[in-house]
């Protein structure tokens, strides 16, 4: 079903884009300030409204943006009890950070840098230095992880100010690179089940004077991805997401506190010529473009060289309705990445990048079969997609 209703019939403006809360309210801006209370050197607590605690763990669920959260009480009242005080904790939405995806949020969580800096500005990007597209979920082609992204984690800087940290995760990501450049620090504890995973994030809690601590959990995602946020499937991962929770909370050790939070939200997508556009089938879109990178609703577009101009121009007569299109200077300048790229993460960012507005996708039914079926999207910077939970529990 459609989920996005906008009342402005006139093409966007680089400038009407929702740009996320670097600095101020943003993903990013998480673990920082948590170590900042924690007496981690070099620190900043840009969410200056969180009381320092000796013991924090952050849980983050894939893929439960705040807008789900706050639709589905009845399968989330754990959590949904939190967006309150009644139970001594409280919540509010933060953004995720653009794109709204997973590779660029757990970046963005682990070192507490935005985009820009990080240098996981999407899905898929150009490699400079090859001329190929990377997928930076899945490290592939493979590149030398520590050149793509030179920045410690937050978690390295509080193991090396002697903070008790830990991640606890599924068993399976403890090598990938992803994990290496973005969640490293301390010790990596791989855990199979949901259940597993909450009761050693508690230990490894108890485990400090002063501890922080990591968990995941993926299938809520998933399952949206497969059979949208509209389906029993994903109803019952919320449902069991909100026990996990409860479990956690219910064994903080003395002087901790929990955040719950997300990468992104979501939102379905129909199947159908209005809502998703096949750039493998439309000559315009294709024309002069020698590269397509990003996702559906956030896409990268990497020209040939010369034509950036006439392909701006095109994505912006086709799709300035429902996408907002910026050249990679304009998307920069209007803080889309944050508030500074870094020079070696200035020519990944698409000559053109075009964030969804509306209810619609840009598939490549032959480039990306398998994403061109997934009925849960994300990764622009509507509500329903950039705004996610933070919610708080203390002991």
């Amino acid at each position: 079903m459609s989920q996005q209703v906008w009342d402005d019939p006139e093409p966007l403006t680089v400038e009407s884009a929702p740009v996320p809360e670097y600095g101020t309210g943003s993903l990013a801006d998480l673990l920082p300030t948590l170590a900042a209370g924690m007496d981690v050197p070099d620190m900043t607590a840009s969410l200056g409204e969180l009381s320092p605690a000796d013991r924090n763990c952050v849980f983050l669920i894939d893929g439960l943006g705040w807008e789900q959260l706050k639709a589905h009480p009845d399968e989330a009242p754990f959590m949904s009890s939190l967006l309150g005080s009644s139970r001594g904790g409280t919540g509010r939405p933060i953004t995720a950070g653009y794109p709204a995806t997973t590779a660029t949020s757990l970046a963005s969580v682990g070192t507490g840098l935005p985009p820009g800096a990080h240098g996981l500005p999407g899905y898929t990007v150009r490699n400079p230095e090859t001329g190929e597209l990377m997928n930076q979920l899945r490290w592939i082609p493979w590149t030398k992880p520590g050149k793509w992204q030179p920045y410690p984690t937050v978690f390295q800087l509080a193991d090396a100010a002697g903070v008790h940290t830990a991640q606890v995760s599924a068993p399976h990501f403890q090598n990938t690179p992803l994990t290496k450049i973005a969640l490293s620090g301390g010790t990596f504890h791989g855990r199979l089940t949901g259940e597993d995973r909450m009761d050693m994030a508690a230990e490894q809690l108890a485990a400090g004077d002063r501890s922080l601590v990591y968990t995941y959990y993926a299938e809520v995602d998933g399952k949206g991805h497969r059979f949208g946020i509209d389906s029993d499937a994903w109803r019952g991962q919320l449902m069991y997401v909100d026990r996990l929770v409860q479990r956690l909370a219910e064994q903080l050790p003395p002087r901790a506190a929990l955040y719950v939070t997300a990468d992104h939200g979501m939102i379905d997508v129909p199947f159908d010529e209005q809502h998703r556009i096949d750039f493998d089938e439309d000559w315009e879109l294709r024309a002069g473009v020698a590269l397509l990178g990003g996702e559906g609703r956030a896409r990268h577009v990497y020209a040939v060289p010369g034509a950036e101009s006439d392909v701006l121009t095109c994505w912006r007569e086709v799709l300035g309705e429902q996408f907002w299109v910026a050249s990679r200077d304009e998307a920069i300048a209007a803080g889309w990445f944050g508030p500074h790229v870094d020079e070696r993460v200035y020519a990944r960012i698409g000559d053109v990048v075009a964030a969804a507005r509306d209810d619609v996708l840009i598939t490549a039914s032959e480039r990306e079969p398998k994403e061109s079926l997934m009925v849960g999207n994300h990764g622009s910077m509507t509500p329903a997609e950039q705004h996610i939970p933070l919610l708080e529990v203390r002991s």
